[in-house]
């Protein structure tokens, strides 16, 4: 069972403009990126069984995308073999391992606010809120993918609207449609400063991919520390979260 103390007096809390909490982001990540390594190598382990397990050659399929030389009318992702078991199976991966991310977000807490951090931690989301956790992750993901299907840019533009959820879970107790709904009416008030902290969070996550492949392992969980940044900008630095036996 989990409880909240009062407001720590240690820990910085950034302004409300993009660059002000994108500079708090990097601030906060330097100081706990090994712990975002660790939650990527997870993921990549769990993506390699799944390649595994469907029989999805992921190596393979580029190759011959490669080799079509730009021509892709007659190359379809769904003949390649395995491939919607693959996108099935990684879907739910993703499903289960938000509560990972949402523990790096209480990481990056307690690293704020001078607290010692346990490697356990990472975890907490496996038993903080964990139902609501996953429903987020699901509906946002539902959210997510809708977008896409319309185009690339609106899904740009629908993520900052989520962008204040997993925070919202793991800091207020919160269930998964009201974290939702509070991280969409203070994003819309906000728009121009989300939308900006999204795109610039963003690309630095994906930073690791354009300059060195496997530099994504470095770079991809800094989004998961935007989103503290922004909640602490936004809705002051939150109170940690206290376990009673």
């Amino acid at each position: 069972m989990s409880e909240f103390n009062e407001f720590d007096q240690q820990g910085s809390v950034p302004n409300k403009d993009t660059g002000s909490i994108i500079s708090h982001a990097f601030e906060m990540y330097k100081g706990v990126f090994l712990y975002g390594v660790v939650a990527m190598v997870i993921y990549i382990i769990g993506g390699f069984i799944i390649q595994t397990v469907s029989g999805f050659n992921s190596a393979s399929m580029m190759e011959e995308m490669r080799d079509a030389g730009g021509d892709y009318s007659n190359f379809s992702y769904w003949n390649a073999p395995g491939f919607s078991l693959y996108l099935s199976l990684s879907g739910l991966l993703g499903i289960l391992l938000a509560p990972l991310y949402v523990g790096l977000i209480y990481i990056v807490n307690k690293y704020n606010t001078k607290s010692q951090i346990d490697f356990a931690d990472l975890f907490i989301g496996y038993k903080q809120n964990f139902v609501n956790i996953l429903i987020y992750s699901i509906l946002s993901g539902i959210i997510s993918s809708v977008a896409m299907m319309l185009c690339f840019f609106p899904v740009i533009f629908v993520y900052p609207l989520l962008l204040l959820g997993y925070p919202i879970l793991l800091f207020e107790n919160a269930s998964a449609t009201e974290a939702l709904g509070k991280s969409f009416n203070i994003a819309k008030e906000n728009y121009g400063t989300f939308l900006g902290t999204t795109v610039l969070g963003a690309l630095i996550s994906i930073a690791g991919v354009i300059l060195c492949g496997i530099g994504v392992i470095l770079t991809a969980p800094f989004m998961m520390v935007v989103m503290y940044s922004a909640y602490c900008a936004f809705l002051g630095k939150p109170r940690q979260i206290a376990f009673k036996n």
